[in-house]
């Protein structure tokens, strides 16, 4: 992949379930030149989630806190819980010349956008069918039922916003999705 000199912020958003978590890996797996933003949050932590590689897990006085300082470029409130893109992180590894991987709700993308100064790739990822995605949210068995039946019946809201974004991209196969993701973003590169 060809890389020029200015760093980019890559969003890739979805609805819960679809798999932007998996590309967004995958992508910083596969080129040591992106680097995952980690998100600050007040969930709990899942059994193998480690604080600082996967989140950084904060209560709500210190996320709040944040908030009054005016430290994210962007935050929200999903499923209960509040999620944020801390400036002064991603900031350092811009300036570093490196490409920053986003995997960030509709609510946050729309924040970041008002931010005209920052070099965004917006990227939205849907399964190829609501079937589809309520057999991955079962098979991935991380949450309970009534979670699985919440984040379903947030699928058609979180699709509107499909429209916001640079590119969409069907999760109908992980390996051609990723493929896809990153033809885009190699496109993006090269335009400059």
């Amino acid at each position: 992949m060809v890389i020029d000199k200015k760093g980019l912020m890559i969003v890739l958003s979805s609805p819960s379930g679809v798999g932007k978590t998996t590309l967004t890996k995958k992508l910083a797996e596969n080129n040591s030149h992106f680097v995952i933003s980690i998100s600050y949050t007040t969930r709990k932590p899942r059994p193998n989630e480690i604080d600082g590689k996967h989140y950084h897990f904060v209560t709500s006085k210190k996320f709040n806190d944040l908030i009054k300082k005016n430290d994210f470029y962007e935050y929200a409130e999903i499923f209960d819980n509040y999620y944020g893109t801390h400036k002064k992180t991603v900031n350092e590894l811009l300036s570093k010349k490196k490409d920053v991987l986003f995997d960030i709700d509709w609510q946050g993308t729309q924040q970041l956008s008002k931010f005209k100064e920052l070099n965004l790739l917006k990227i939205f990822i849907l399964p190829p069918s609501k079937e589809e995605l309520k057999k991955r949210l079962i098979q991935r068995n991380q949450d309970k039922l009534d979670v699985v039946e919440e984040r379903l019946k947030a699928y058609d809201a979180d699709s509107a916003h499909k429209k916001d974004y640079d590119f969409v991209v069907i999760n109908d196969n992980l390996e051609n999705c990723f493929k896809e993701v990153e033809k885009i973003i190699l496109m993006k590169k090269n335009k400059k």
